[in-house]
């Protein structure tokens, strides 16, 4: 305990006396990928995602808030089915609002999914009337550690909660609850400085029962492995991708898929991959 109360003093004196060198902070750019993969699962196809953050950042804190979105090349395909009554998952924009508190490593914050389908932005309902009316978007928070900061190794720890909106399970007669879905994931990513290269790996877990990730018990979700190549220019910074995903808790491409998305279009297949181009301002 004398230990964990001398590294919490620590950060809050790193934190006060970084206040003088607390300066604005921004960043804006967009990444266009071959396919949209978010945490081993494939949600769309060729997109675009633009990206835009506000805050401000000192030596040892940061605190940002931003939005972040998704528009598939092919999301008209699903609006239009949307309601068609036959009861699969249907891609389309999503609009995403986040913010994060990040101090000696050690970092805060919270993502909103919010899907462009005509429910409400805001799903913050009972369980009960999330089950009766419907609704996509969720609202989850998180926390995780870096240690970089301290030790300067490019590992990371990451735990994420879905505490609001369209996360739900059901009991044997039907009944529904909240799933609390959650994911754990563990990375280590290694830059070389000289020539812009990042060499990353990253495991990821859904803990407990989630219809979210497709698991009824403790499973692994996401083995990822990505390379990035970054350019440094006048105005802007260039990076190049590509990355390669395993999901262990998938299916097979035959078993799942999505209706009105074309043959190709799966959602929970065990191999997917990308690759992308970001700019960045």
């Amino acid at each position: 305990m004398k230990k964990v109360l001398v590294f919490v003093a620590a950060m809050m004196a790193a934190v006060f006396s970084a206040k003088a060198e607390i300066e604005f902070a921004h960043d804006a750019g967009a990444e266009i990928v071959s396919s949209y993969i978010w945490r081993g699962q494939y949600n769309g196809g060729l997109s675009f995602q633009p990206d835009v953050e506000i805050g401000y950042d000192g030596e040892h804190t940061s605190l940002r808030i931003g939005a972040w979105a998704n528009i598939g090349a092919s999301d008209w395909k699903f609006k239009k089915n949307q309601n068609d009554g036959t009861g699969y998952t249907m891609f389309m924009p999503e609009l995403d609002i986040v913010g994060s508190f990040t101090a000696c490593g050690l970092s805060v914050g919270f993502n909103h999914y919010y899907y462009c389908d005509g429910t409400s932005f805001l799903n913050w309902k009972s369980v009960a009337d999330i089950d009766a009316n419907g609704g996509t978007s969720t609202t989850e928070v998180w926390a995780g550690y870096n240690f970089d900061h301290f030790f300067g190794v490019g590992a990371y720890v990451n735990w994420y909660t879905m505490v609001a909106g369209a996360d739900l399970v059901y009991d044997e007669v039907g009944n529904p609850r909240r799933a609390w879905s959650s994911y754990l994931e563990v990375g280590y990513d290694y830059t070389f400085e000289n020539i812009g290269l990042t060499l990353g790996a990253q495991v990821g877990m859904s803990p407990w029962e989630s219809d979210l990730y497709g698991n009824e018990k403790f499973a692994v979700t996401n083995i990822s492995l990505k390379i990035d190549k970054e350019w440094e220019l006048d105005k802007v910074t260039l990076n190049l991708f590509a990355q390669g995903t395993v999901n262990p808790n998938g299916i097979d491409k035959s078993n799942l898929h999505i209706n009105g998305a074309g043959e190709d279009k799966l959602y929970l297949q065990k191999l997917n991959g990308v690759i992308g181009l970001g700019f960045w301002f």
